[in-house]
């Protein structure tokens, strides 16, 4: 966690937990198509390497209650359902600001802690911004069409620039995955290219959709292809495929991510999304982080969760941890 007076201090100028705060952004580069066609993936060797992260990891007692309030830190709180309402969205923003009850927090020694953001469609970007107004809590709006992206080219666009005249301080795009399918890095290189500089100030998360791209070796290029172009954060899935974040194709990003790093010198964040909703499966991805990314990257600045239950089976487990009893989920409502 961030210590007390650095987080006090960031959320007194409402940047708490901004990217661009704290990580230089990411100015791309000229697509590059022998690094891009020199990515390969070993797929069983990446499912043996993902099968022993839970394994091998293991936290217990007082250093598993650290590990989940670090992961609280990194939750993108979401609502992306039909059937939102402002009384929903607000609701959502208020569990953002105090995600864990007062008094296990005290109990724990813990000062004030937060999510990393709150995503939601367009529509409710405006009531989002004023419910989290003075926090530092930014807003994410998911754009371009989510979350197939097949909406008419002019309009992704200009969805991206009203996201952000509303408020969003991060955009969520989705690439066109008939671009990847059909090998056409050209093509999502400057599709990806001028989504990000409609995103202007607004930090960019290119969601791959991965459980739609095929193959592994393909969410390899993806991932290099969306950072060249740009991209602050690369993104797994949308939550709506039948498929999304995965430990394999965490691993293939992962490893794309610290090439990347590697060769620039600029870190690109990350973002597991959608099936995510168990605290045990959220220390599992902490340790992938810490070891295929290392310690700088275990910040709201460079990891995300895309997750909307996730925070309840946390709160629960923190309960059990403060008092030994597992409290009823009706006592940690999302809102």
């Amino acid at each position: 966690m961030q210590p007390t007076s650095e987080r006090t201090a960031a959320s007194a100028t409402g940047t708490a937990q901004l990217p661009q705060a704290i990580e230089a952004r990411n100015p791309g580069m000229p697509l590059d198509m022998d690094w891009v066609m020199s990515a390969q993936a070993n797929t069983s060797a990446i499912e043996r390497r993902a099968a022993t992260i839970g394994t091998r990891r293991s936290v217990k007692k007082e250093y598993q209650a650290a590990w989940l309030l670090k992961a609280i830190s990194m939750i993108d709180l979401t609502t992306l359902a039909g059937d939102d309402t402002p009384g929903r969205v607000r609701r959502l923003c208020a569990k953002a600001r105090h995600p864990v009850r007062q008094d296990l927090l005290d109990a724990m020694g813990m000062d004030r802690i937060t999510t990393g953001a709150v995503c939601v469609y367009h529509e409710m970007v405006p009531t989002a911004v004023e419910a989290l107004a003075g926090s530092g809590i930014p807003v994410a709006a998911v754009s371009t069409g989510f979350p197939a992206g097949l909406n008419p080219y002019h309009l992704r666009i200009a969805e991206i620039g009203e996201s952000v005249r509303a408020g969003a301080q991060e955009i969520d795009i989705v690439i066109s995955r008939r671009h990847a399918l059909t090998g056409n890095w050209q093509a999502l290189y400057d599709e990806v290219a001028e989504m990000r500089r409609e995103c202007g100030d607004a930090h960019i998360k290119t969601i791959l959709a991965t459980g739609e791209l095929g193959s592994l070796r393909n969410v390899a290029r993806a991932s290099l292809v969306c950072m060249m172009a740009g991209a602050d954060f690369i993104k797994t899935s949308t939550g709506k495929e039948s498929v999304n974040a995965t430990l394999p194709v965490s691993l293939v990003m992962m490893r794309a991510i610290r090439d990347y790093f590697e060769r620039t010198g600029i870190r690109i964040g990350y973002k597991p999304a959608g099936g995510i909703s168990k605290a045990k499966d959220a220390l599992t991805y902490l340790a992938l982080v810490k070891e295929e990314l290392g310690d700088g990257w275990l910040t709201p600045h460079l990891f995300r969760f895309g997750a909307s239950s996730l925070l309840l089976d946390i709160e629960r487990q923190l309960e059990h941890h403060v008092t030994g009893h597992y409290s009823a989920t009706y006592r940690h409502a999302m809102g």
